[in-house]
């Protein structure tokens, strides 16, 4: 997420009443989850086995729960719970906005689109010409879709990220501030859902065609023209290159990596990266060769076993 203007250090830490660590007009840009940092970004870190990680990333702010060294050239924000300071930053430069209609004032529609009775077009949100917005679609605030965009009855673009910090009196959401961005000629089914990114975009390439009843989690990319069969949950983070086909009732770990042009199998358990260019099945994943070898040899066990008697 990038701010709107350069903020210094010392407003920053104003914001969330915290001590700071580097020159007060230290240049504060945006702030994003580790995976997705730039220099300017602040990027938080609450547990000593992440210190390193965020310490040596590319943001150029940490803020972090430990007096630890400062790296040359970064700038440290020392907060008792970064969690909730995270948290604070997000609802300050990215509030929740009210809206009381079905088409917000703000939101951009492009010529030739068509938006379907009951639909709910949120704050900010633009969409490309000649998109088709089927019934009870939900758009939250700040998506961007592209032209020739069809949508289906009932998806819900721009729900918060699925992740919690654990905490004794139960489980504390992490905000998020992210986007939903849809590219040009996407399709997407009935009863879908795409969440947000927490702080970055989750994304959807151009081409792609989206069964029904298809999650994908936050800040997740998907490519061009990858075909995703109905009942497939993608987990948060993962990276799928173009060209990649998911049958149905696939389900991924997050973090991963599909390789372009990989062919995943129904019902596989997706709890691992794979390279592209080859057929996937079964949990834990494998080649599908080599998985259907395994089944069958194990029909054979029976047959074996009456032999050795």
């Amino acid at each position: 997420m990038k701010f709107q203007k350069v903020y210094s250090l010392e407003e920053i830490a104003n914001i969330i009443n915290c001590e700071y660590v580097g020159d007060a007009n230290f240049p504060v840009s945006g702030m994003n989850e580790i995976h997705v940092v730039e220099s300017g970004d602040i990027v938080f870190v609450d547990h000593p086995k992440y210190y390193d990680k965020a310490l040596n990333s590319t943001a150029t702010i940490v803020l972090i729960n430990k007096n630890v060294d400062c790296p040359d050239g970064k700038a440290l924000l020392i907060s008792d719970d970064p969690f909730r300071d995270f948290n604070k930053l997000t609802n300050f430069f990215k509030p929740f906005q009210f809206s009381n209609v079905s088409i917000a004032a703000s939101a951009s529609i492009g010529s030739g689109t068509v938006i379907q009775p009951n639909a709910f077009i949120g704050n900010h949100v633009v969409i490309g010409k000649n998109c088709l917005i089927h019934s009870n679609v939900s758009i939250y605030d700040h998506t961007v879709i592209g032209d020739n965009v069809i949508i289906h009855a009932g998806t819900v673009l721009g729900a918060d990220a699925f992740y919690y910090k654990k905490r004794p009196e139960g489980y504390d959401q992490l905000l998020s501030g992210g986007r939903v961005v849809i590219k040009d000629n996407v399709g997407i089914g009935a009863l879908c859902t795409i969440d947000k990114g927490v702080t970055g975009d989750t994304t959807i390439g151009e081409g792609t065609k989206i069964d029904n009843q298809v999650h994908v989690g936050h800040d997740t990319v998907i490519g061009k023209k990858c075909l995703i069969a109905s009942q497939t949950g993608i987990a948060g983070c993962v990276i799928i290159e173009d060209e990649v086909t998911i049958w149905g009732q696939v389900g991924t770990t997050s973090g991963i990596t599909i390789g372009a042009k990989a062919v995943i199998l129904g019902q596989t358990g997706v709890t691992k990266s794979v390279e592209g260019g080859k057929s996937y099945f079964g949990t834990p994943i494998e080649e599908s060769r080599e998985k259907l070898k395994q089944l069958a040899n194990i029909k054979k066990i029976p047959e074996i076993l009456n032999k050795l008697k």
